[in-house]
């Protein structure tokens, strides 16, 4: 840091399994990707590149580079997984992980319906393969699933040998653990958080105000997803409490 401030919330270290933030790329331009890295890059764990934007992305490779020479691993975003399921393309899949040399992958099944036994199976296949990042929940705000399954499926997936589990939100945080008003279903959070080990899970909060619930409920080192390239160094201030959110929260800690 620049200076120094007391009563400064003790961040963990890179590589870290808490405290993780993963931005969502949704078609960055090399320029400034750099730009990116420059700014942000010691504050970003991994970064998505979001749904399947990775099939029309220009200069696919060369983006990859960039992040892995900054040592940020990258991975496609769960809905491309789904598109090459629905199409039985599996295999083409894999393939296609081992061509841009990805060592982590997204399994998800939230634009589609997949049995989950065969969803637990492709998690246990892919993760001899790459790091496997898991997501629960569905895209569609029809789907309210209780929090007896919400356990179960992050359960299962956690043993089929899913490094971590992701929360569903969406980019735009309405949906799977929020209300279509983004206001966070607090039963549903403290339910899942019982059962599952608060360093397995990445919470999607792309909106601020979730971002600052997450953080007041679990501390400055929460896992969050969904983060906005420009949101990333705000989001460490709210996490050292050097914003008005959370001003007040780790002064008497």
């Amino acid at each position: 840091m620049n200076y120094f401030l007391s009563n400064i919330p003790e961040r963990t270290q890179k590589p870290r399994s808490s405290g993780f933030t993963m931005v969502m790329d949704k078609g960055l331009s090399l320029r400034q990707v750099e730009d990116f890295l420059e700014v942000s890059g010691q504050y970003t764990d991994i970064v998505k590149l979001g749904w399947a934007t990775s099939y029309v992305t220009s200069n696919l490779t060369e983006k990859l580079k960039l992040y892995r020479d900054a040592g940020i691993p990258v991975y496609f975003g769960g809905t491309l997984f789904e598109a090459f399921i629905i199409r039985g393309q599996f295999d083409d899949y894999r393939r296609t992980l081992d061509k841009y040399q990805m060592d982590y992958a997204e399994v998800s099944d939230g634009s589609i319906t997949i049995d989950h036994d065969e969803k637990c199976n492709y998690i246990k296949e892919l993760s001899k393969q790459v790091t496997v990042i898991s997501e629960v929940g569905s895209k569609d705000v029809e789907k309210i699933f209780a929090p007896y399954k919400w356990i179960r499926l992050m359960n299962a997936e956690l043993e089929a040998g899913s490094w971590k589990v992701i929360a569903e939100a969406r980019e735009s945080g309405n949906v799977g653990i929020y209300r279509d008003s983004g206001e966070v279903r607090q039963g549903l959070v403290d339910e899942i958080l019982t059962q599952i080990p608060e360093e397995k899970i990445i919470w999607e909060a792309p909106q601020k105000a979730q971002q600052v619930w997450f953080i007041k409920l679990i501390g400055a080192n929460v896992n969050l997803g969904n983060i906005a390239p420009a949101e990333v160094i705000p989001l460490e201030t709210i996490r050292l409490g050097l914003r008005s959110d959370t001003f007040d929260f780790f002064l008497n800690q």
